[in-house]
């Protein structure tokens, strides 16, 4: 969840260490420090605030070194604060050690009983500082190199993991160390870095090697040595990083979030080329062995956290309806704690925008120790580690996606879902050849019906003034715009802080509607589809309650506005596609209101981009 970038080099890199840290605010942090080697020892910055004012500290202080590291925190053990921010030091005859770490060490209350047995004193109250104290240990104690300490330590830290080291005694190192979160490292001229993220690279090196499982890698400035979990020395080959600086810039955008989702029909076309321009669908998109797995594929269960978790709700409706295959979608982080039945022939398909959430992977890991083997991860980072856990793959090539609350990397799992759902739908006899073209030409028109959707935008920026000082809202949609609106109510509640929920209207009796009066704005999703007559008199209702309805119709819906009743009209219906289009308007709508009220639309309060963390 948190950002690391750490640099040896033959030049003074504080501006690289502090330039990383700022690219990987995105990811969303409490505190944030650099540690450095200074006079033969190490010094360190840390700060509660945002990355701008470290960096003024390090220029007023006229701070310069070669080697280092950066942090940026989100809170796991410990509260925020300046003790708790990383990095972390142990000091002791004359050794210094500094670490930064992504992750929580499970075991990290047995390794701190043994370094206060030792001597060791803590002044935190994170897990990490357990790290420093233990490597420490081994370097003092053995007269080990911190790379062969940090390899012998990391064999007995439980967890998931993303570390980086320097040693008071080893000015033109940095060692690294992986474990269930990702770390990589980047390969210059005359200097080489360690960073969670190639984006905090890019103005440096676009050449990365993305470390494995069980990794330890020590980086200087004129070499690079990796010794995998099995403790042999191995070649990782560079991989050319596909991000551009452009891709994390914000052009002419206020904010992340607005640049991204006026990016979706953009994104939306990279992610469908190899559809839009073929005249059939073929299990290949899936991967080389997808045709023999899907002939299979007795029924499919859909593994995902957050907005990807909607993006399944909304798969399942497709993939019963359209491909008649039964599917279920559990939330990762409930799935692997609960007794589940494994059925033979199921398609585990994992949902991700990072591919490194750490629920989502362990409930990947979960569903294959319980049998079942066939998996397809859909992610938006093709190095990711989901990718890599998985058989099969389809990637979503929506580019970097900055703020927190996500948007075009949904559009883009649900473009990728519906490809995966006509595939199924074929090779089940269920898609006849017509039909099948018909339902690509809709997909290649689905880009321009996105920027006609977008063309709401002004209206959509008048109804948030009605929502500014509301404390609460509903949000209601029928059959598969259910899962909309429930993303509607997440992206609300995220960045504008107001509490939202969504139901399926036809539950409003069941109790909802005890909620509803003239200070609870309820937005609905009315597609003109077969369920709209039902919604319609859901939406009598809340207005016979005094409930004001916000409404997003078709063009071709019969809803008319009145009193209380404001609609706004999209496109005409886009039949099973609907739900991509419906969504958008409801991303704009929580943005506007978060811009009213003021809050940090790209980095909302206690959330972070990626949850590498349980």
């Amino acid at each position: 969840m948190c950002g690391i970038v750490g640099a040896a080099s033959t030049r003074d890199i504080v501006d690289v260490l502090i330039e990383g840290i700022k690219k990987l605010e995105y990811r969303g942090y409490d505190s944030a420090g650099i540690a450095f080697l200074k006079d033969g020892g190490l010094a360190r910055l840390r700060s509660t605030g945002r990355v701008a004012q470290l960096e003024e500290v390090a220029r007023r202080s006229g701070t310069a070194a070669r080697t280092g590291l950066s942090h940026t925190r989100w809170a796991t053990h410990g509260v925020p604060s300046e003790a708790n921010a990383h990095p972390h030091f142990s000091a002791r005859g004359g050794l210094e050690i500094g670490v930064v770490h992504n992750g929580i060490v499970e075991n990290y209350d047995a390794i701190r009983a043994r370094m206060l047995a030792q001597g060791y004193e803590f002044s935190s109250e994170t897990d990490t500082e357990v790290l420093a104290h233990h490597v420490h240990s081994l370097v003092a104690g053995h007269g080990l190199s911190l790379f062969e300490a940090v390899r012998q330590a990391s064999r007995e830290w439980d967890g998931a993991y993303a570390a980086g080291f320097i040693s008071s005694r080893e000015p033109d190192t940095v060692i690294g160390a992986r474990k269930g979160s990702p770390l990589l490292v980047g390969l210059g001229q005359g200097e080489n870095f360690l960073a969670s993220d190639a984006s905090a690279l890019l103005s440096k090196t676009r050449e990365v090697v993305y470390l494995l499982e069980g990794d330890v890698v020590e980086v200087r400035p004129d070499r690079v040595r990796i010794c995998d979990a099995e403790g042999r020395f191995v070649d990782r080959r560079p991989t050319i990083s596909r991000l551009s600086r452009d891709s994390v810039e914000l052009g002419p955008y206020a904010h992340y979030m607005q640049k991204e989702i006026f990016e979706q029909p953009g994104a939306l076309g990279n992610t469908l080329e190899m559809v839009l321009n073929a005249r059939s669908l073929q299990p290949n998109l899936f991967g080389a062995g997808a045709a023999a797995v899907f002939s299979g594929t007795r029924q499919v269960l859909l593994l995902a956290c957050g907005t990807s978790y909607h993006a399944g709700l909304v798969a399942r409706y497709w993939l019963e309806s359209i491909a008649g295959i039964p599917a279920r979608v559990e939330i990762a982080s409930e799935y692997r704690y609960r007794d589940s039945v494994s059925t033979p022939g199921t398609l585990v398909v994992t949902i991700s925008q990072s591919g490194e959430t750490a629920d989502t992977i362990a409930a990947l890991k979960h569903a294959q120790a319980s049998g079942l083997a066939e998996a397809l991860s859909i992610c938006n980072v093709p190095e990711s580690a989901l990718m890599r856990q998985s058989q099969l793959h389809f990637l979503t090539r929506a580019g970097p996606e900055i703020g927190v609350a996500s948007t075009k990397a949904f559009t883009t799992q649900l473009a990728a879902l519906f490809v995966l759902t006509l595939v199924l739908a074929k090779m089940r006899q269920r898609l006849s050849p017509a039909r099948e073209l018909d339902l690509i030409a809709q997909l290649r028109h689905l880009p321009a019906a996105m920027e006609a959707v977008l063309s709401v935008e002004r209206q959509v920026r008048d109804w948030a003034k009605r929502f500014q000082t509301r404390h609460h809202a509903l949000f209601l949609g029928r059959g598969v715009h259910f899962p909309i609106a429930m993303e509607g109510a997440l992206k609300l509640k995220e960045i504008s802080y107001i509490h939202a929920e969504a139901y399926a209207a036809g539950e409003l009796k069941h109790g909802p509607l005890a909620l509803v009066d003239g200070d609870m704005p309820v937005v609905t999703v009315a597609p003109n589809d077969q369920l709209l007559e039902k919604l319609k008199s859901n939406m009598q209702e809340v207005r016979a309650r005094g409930g004001e309805l916000h409404v997003f119709a078709d063009r071709d819906a019969q809803v008319a506005e009145s009193e209380g009743v404001h609609v706004i009209r999209l496109v005409d219906h886009a039949g099973p596609l609907s739900p991509i289009l419906h969504v958008i308007p409801l991303q704009l709508l929580a943005y506007h209101v978060a811009l009213l009220r003021g809050t940090d639309v790209d980095k909302p309060r206690n959330l972070a981009k990626s949850v590498t963390v349980e």
